[in-house]
């Protein structure tokens, strides 16, 4: 039996929403399960149908889409949701910021609707999904600053092993777990463990919020090219 993907769709463009609904709708293991123009209403949409995916603009108004974002993922009702950002070529530093409070990747609002769908299936996927590995790294790496992070934080760090912390490295350099496996000469599946672990105890979500904290941390750093 496929499974079916519940979406929900924020944005403030009616017409953008309508051209999202009807990409989504052509495919069979994806279902739209409601629509907001603003940020308030996609907080109350997520509360009420517990969407797995919310397609979310950065751009509304009032409750803008970062906002809307750590609202919905701060709400335990709202369960696994996950957020896939709708941005614009120049929105980067704003994408960067709903990185951080806990989106799960982005889109630019013109990528062809194949690119929209396989997006949505991969953030979808959680842990196994990193969105544009390469394109989220360059991001991270143009907007991360060491910053005095928290004491909750440093305490989470300090609970890694030195195997899980080397693990999350090589995740925030952007590898698959394939290539982590070959390069430390394990296995995929000890690999999917060790990832597994380290989100557990850093207490984020996914890959994505790993590597913005890794990079945040100073485990990682910047490329010369970024």
């Amino acid at each position: 039996m496929t499974i079916r993907i519940r979406v929900a769709i924020a944005d403030d463009q009616e017409l953008v929403r309508t051209g999202l609904r009807m990409i989504l709708e052509g495919e069979g293991d994806l279902e739209v399960v409601g629509e907001a123009k603003d940020g308030a209403e996609a907080v109350a949409l997520a509360q009420r149908e517990t969407p797995d995916v919310v397609l979310m603009d950065v751009r509304m108004p009032g409750l803008d889409g970062i906002q809307a974002t750590r609202a919905i993922l701060a709400n335990s009702s709202s369960g696994p949701t996950r957020i896939l950002m709708l941005t614009t070529f120049d929105e980067d530093e704003y994408v960067y910021q709903a990185l951080r409070a806990g989106a799960s990747g982005f889109l630019l609002k013109d990528a062809p609707g194949e690119d929209l769908v396989a997006a949505v299936r991969q953030v979808h996927r959680g842990v196994e999904g990193l969105l544009a590995p390469s394109i989220t790294r360059r991001l991270v790496e143009r907007f991360s600053r060491q910053r005095p992070l928290t004491a909750s934080t440093l305490s989470q760090l300090s609970e890694l092993t030195p195997r899980e912390r080397e693990v999350l490295v090589q995740v925030a350099r952007a590898l698959s777990n394939a290539e982590i496996a070959e390069a430390l000469n394990v296995s995929e599946t000890t690999v999917k463990t060790h990832v597994a672990r380290v989100l557990m105890k850093l207490g984020v979500r996914d890959r994505v919020q790993a590597v913005v904290l890794a990079y945040e941390a100073g485990l990682v750093k910047p490329t010369a090219a970024s």
